[in-house]
This record gives C-alpha cells, structure tokens and sequence, in this order.
C-alpha cells in the first residue's frame, strides 16, 4: 500500500522456508546447487530430523558440508521498493538535482521455518599430489571410477592417496578436558584380570543350529542337523506353518540358491520363524563368491558351473543428500549400519513432551528442543 504506515498481510498463501546462507549470493543457479537443488532442499524440509547440507564445491566428491540447524520462527518476507525521481530547484548554482521518491511496501509471505549455519565447517581433504618440479596436480581423474574399467586399470602406478576414514562428528566446539593418562603416573600397575571378569570379542552363535560352511571346507552337508529338524517340527503346529514349509520347499527345488531377502520377498513369514525354517532346508555359506547366501542341502556351487550366476554383488551406495539417497531410501534395511549412528548431518527426533499441569506451573521444556535464537 503506497504512503501509507499499514501493509497488508496475504491470506491463503503456501508457508516459507528462510535458509540464512553464509555467503554472499550473486548467483541464485550456483547457490541452489551447493543446496542441493531445489529437490535436495525440499527433501531436508520435509524431513525434521535432517539438518540442511551446504556443500561449496557440489561437484567434489571429497567435499564435506556445512549443516543448518532448523528452527521454528514467525517472520515474514518483505518487499520494499523506493521509486525516485530527479527534481531540478531552477537554481543555476546547483550542481546535483534534488531527488523526490516514494516508498511502497509489500508483504511477499509468511516464514515458519528457518535454517542457521551455527556450526564451524568440517576438515577438508582435497587428492592432489606435489610433483617432481613443485606444482601441484589433481587426482580425481585418477582415483574416481566414473565408468567399469579393465584389470590394467587397477595396476596402474598411481601416488598414494588414503582419505580418512571418518572426519569429525561435531560441528560445535565443546569442552574437552584434558585429563593424564593413570598408565603413565608412577607407581601404577596393571590390575590381575581373571578369566571370570572378560568379555568375548565374538558374539556367540545364536541357538538355531543352522549349518556353516567355509569356501575352503572340503565337503558340503547333504541333511539338516537334527536339532534344527526337531525345532521346526515342535514350532510347525498349524496349517500355517506348514504353507510355508512346502512354500519354502517349493522355493528351493526351483532354485538351489536364495538369500534370505529374496525369500522375504516371495514368502510371508515371521522372521523368528524364518531363523527357524531356513536351517531345515539350507546350509549358511560364511565366506566365497556366495557368502551370505543360503544353499540347498548336498548342492554344492564350487562343483557346478550353473551356480555362477548367484554369486554375490557387493557394492556400496553413498548415502547424503548431496547423493540424492538417504538411508530411509533404502528397500531392504540394514541389521546394523554406520548411518544409524548420531551424524552431523543428522538430529534425533525429540520425543513427545509430557506435560504436567500444576497451579500456576508447567513442566520445563526438554533441553532436546531447538530454541529459536532470533529473538522472536
């Protein structure tokens, strides 16, 4: 509304997103991509346990990002616009024109939701190496796979190049204090363990008396161990059960080699009964081209040449939004991973807060909860 001190808010209007972005932007384009485009940005929204990711070499992959926290606040977006015009005072001693303009203000929109870069930036570790007659020279050509390539590739006399295997897991100093090592004060000796007071470095197996082979045994076992016989036939008590035993069976006769996903995905059963059902009719290979496979009693793959086409594809996907691909992406989970763990990239979602109503009183807010640091 033009000379006037009110300005209209607009109604029934999509709610805003505010990244405070620690940089001068010239190029909007640019800017976008170190986010993450549009739809890496859109996927952190609609994620509140993901904090944004700002990458300012979006194209290296050894670049690691700046995270934004995300913070709950009532702003709003406004457009200001100053029109001008030159106005000559008819004085002929007056170098410059007197310059008359008007103010119109307008509300663009309404911001819930805020993203700040309150944290420090990670360590950077770029592939170059110094050559022979000191300048510098890049290996990404060298050290990334952009396509399969042949053996020769493999043996190719390349410098050394070790990234670490984990950078830093804080973005926030803390306070670390420093205490001596008791090993090293005088005096100090080593307490007498017993064997009663260790913990196994291995977990022990799991009771199911499923059969375990090694790629390098001898032979393969032709029959079930009759432990594992004995359990399947006290749980197998209804006709459930036996659905899928001859489901399973039937699975098996069609093909000597299954993981256990692949079963998943063909029969429905609970995977405490799975555990038991498998060892009945496979054997658990540990290592080899079909380790983590289940195969068929008295099959062997070493000896057969059709089993070539059930060995094991190993391959890692690198999960980030920078990649596109999150580990809620995944189809099939994970029993234990790495990303599971408290990353930089990632918040624990705050549990529902229990309210206790008192005269006069309420209960204090989680710790856990982001606080709005802008003053609003």
């Amino acid at each position: 509304m033009e000379g006037s001190g009110v300005v209209s808010l607009p109604r029934q209007q999509k709610p805003m997103v505010c990244v405070e972005y620690p940089g001068l932007v010239q190029d909007v384009g640019r800017m976008l991509r170190t986010l993450g485009g549009e739809e890496g940005v859109s996927r952190v929204y609609a994620d509140p346990a993901k904090r944004l990711e700002l990458y300012y070499r979006p194209k290296d992959p050894y670049c690691h990002p700046l995270c934004a926290n995300r913070f709950p606040t009532t702003t709003m977006i406004l457009r200001v616009k100053k029109k001008t015009r030159k106005k000559n005072s008819g004085d002929p001693n007056t170098e410059n024109p007197t310059q008359e303009g008007t103010i119109s203000m307008e509300i663009l929109g309404v911001v819930g939701t805020v993203y700040k870069f309150q944290g420090m930036s990670d360590f950077q570790y770029l592939a170059f190496t110094n050559g022979s007659d000191g300048p510098r020279t890049s290996l990404y050509d060298r050290v990334l796979l952009e396509k399969p390539e042949k053996e020769e590739y493999f043996h190719q006399d390349i410098p050394l190049y070790i990234p670490p295997p984990i950078f830093s897991r804080l973005d926030n100093p803390v306070d670390y204090y420093y205490r001596p090592n008791i090993n090293h004060r005088d005096g100090y000796q080593n307490p007498h363990l017993s064997s009663d007071n260790l913990i196994g470095l291995s977990r022990a197996r799991r009771p199911h008396n499923a059969i375990f082979v090694n790629f390098e045994d001898g032979e393969v076992p032709s029959e079930p161990h009759p432990a594992a016989v004995k359990n399947w036939k006290k749980l197998c008590t209804n006709p459930v059960d036996k659905k899928v035993e001859q489901e399973m069976k039937r699975l098996f006769k069609c093909r000597p080699i299954w993981s256990r996903n692949a079963i998943k995905a063909n029969i429905s059963i609970h995977p405490d009964k799975l555990k038991l059902l498998l060892p009945y009719f496979a054997y658990y290979m540990l290592t080899g081209p079909w380790r983590s496979l289940w195969v068929r009693f008295g099959y062997d793959p070493r000896k057969n040449p059709e089993a070539k086409i059930y060995q094991v594809l190993d391959f890692r996907i690198r999960c980030g939004m920078k990649y596109g691909y999150t580990p809620n992406d995944m189809p099939v989970k994970a029993k234990r991973s790495t990303y599971n763990y408290s990353l930089p990239i990632t918040l624990k979602k705050p549990g529902e807060l229990l309210r206790v109503l008192r005269t006069g009183q309420s209960a204090p807010m989680s710790s856990k909860q982001p606080v709005c640091c802008n003053g609003k």
